[in-house]
């Protein structure tokens, strides 16, 4: 049987009351399954860092075994570059990841001009091979947050740093199970990433 135990701060002097309300029916707190602080009335935050990844080798970068309780995930790009034409994208999953039926657009913004193209293999970023070069490097981030049952949306943006471009993405995908992946890897899988670094913020 799991323990519930409350420990006080050896610091601190003032006395914490958990009130009961003012109900007739029985109530159960379940606690999540994961290490994080509460939010109370907007203080404080069950927001968990991953451990920042080095986006400087391999064709993929992989954040496995994320906590059920998962409604919104951050995934955020510094400074990230790749070694050709393919445009980075990311995918999530339900024991394996997932590589198709995503449904959405990823457009870029650059010198007055929009292009925009649809997506099914991830949620893309880069739009297509004649817009993403091995020279630009991204910052940004792209947030996914739970819709209902196991559908996930998706929206963000990432910047160029060395050319004034934005890539919008947006989109949705509907799991066959609990998210428990996130991978971002390049379109074509076989382009590498050589510079930056990513990183997610699961809440």
């Amino acid at each position: 049987m799991s323990q519930v135990a409350i420990s006080g701060n050896a610091s601190g002097t003032g006395t914490l009351t958990i009130a009961a309300p003012n109900t007739n029916s029985n109530r159960t707190l379940t606690l999540p399954d994961g290490t994080g602080t509460f939010t109370v009335n907007g203080v404080n935050s069950n927001i968990v860092s991953g451990t920042s990844v080095a986006s400087t080798s391999g064709t993929s970068i992989d954040f496995t075994s994320l906590p059920t309780w998962v409604k919104r995930i951050t995934v955020m790009f510094n400074g990230v570059s790749t070694s050709g034409t393919s445009p980075p994208q990311i995918q999530i999953g339900s024991g394996s990841v997932t590589t198709s039926g995503y449904l959405g657009s990823n457009s870029i913004i650059a010198s007055a001009s929009v292009v925009s193209v649809l997506f099914t293999s991830g949620f893309g970023i880069g739009v297509n091979t004649s817009n993403w070069a091995a020279t630009m490097l991204v910052q940004g981030s792209i947030v996914l947050t739970l819709q209902t049952g196991n559908t996930w949306v998706c929206s963000g943006s990432v910047g160029r740093s060395d050319a004034a471009s934005i890539f919008l993405t947006t989109g949705s995908l509907a799991l066959g199970g609990v998210l428990d992946r996130v991978r971002i890897t390049t379109v074509n899988g076989t382009d590498t990433f050589d510079a930056g670094s990513i990183n997610i913020l699961y809440e």
